[in-house]
């Protein structure tokens, strides 16, 4: 397990769950959505697939996303263990509303220094409005890579409950000292 690849919707946990495990088996992580957003404006990096496929060239990473199109099916090629966390609404939505909340009323910045604001919970690109009308088709999308021959060579392992997927994690072995991984 060097090169993971943690998928769900908006909500799940995807950068946490990557971070997490970045640090316990001493992987670097990647998290796509600032690779992706550079400026104000959700301004898209030009060099963004390219800045990717560099990043998967190495020995050992960790990504938190299923991926935006350009840049999907290299990550799903390049991975050796998928990470999906396959949650309802009923735990995807108070996540992304809370987070949403926060970001909002704090104008906290995001990636490439962009915010959430009041207007844009009006939009149907907001994480929440996303959420939760892409839930299903997300959860058929992922199904159905994983079932995908271009992809039998991926270990998939799937939590329907963030229990589950704590569970999990704690049999994780942390790397031993001087077993960090380059990339």
């Amino acid at each position: 397990m060097q090169r993971i690849l943690v998928v769900g919707i908006s909500g799940a946990g995807k950068s946490t769950m990557a971070r997490v495990l970045s640090g316990r088996l001493a992987v670097p992580y990647h998290e796509m959505d600032a690779l992706r957003y550079v400026a104000p404006g959700w301004g898209v990096d030009e060099g963004f697939a390219a800045k990717v496929a560099a990043l998967t060239a190495s020995p050992a990473w960790v990504f938190d996303s299923l991926g935006y199109p350009e840049v999907r099916d290299l990550l799903w090629e390049r991975a050796d263990t998928v990470v999906w966390l396959d949650y309802g609404r009923a735990v995807i939505m108070p996540r992304v509303l809370r987070r949403s909340l926060r970001r909002t009323l704090r104008r906290e910045r995001v990636f490439g220094g962009n915010r959430e604001t009041l207007a844009g919970w009006f939009r149907r690109d907001h994480p929440a409005w996303w959420a939760w009308s892409q839930h299903g088709a997300r959860r058929a999308d992922i199904g159905s890579r994983a079932r995908d021959p271009r992809f039998a060579h991926l270990r998939v392992i799937r939590f329907g409950a963030p229990r589950e997927a704590a569970a999990w994690l704690d049999t994780v072995p942390p790397a031993e000292p001087g077993e960090r991984a380059s990339g």
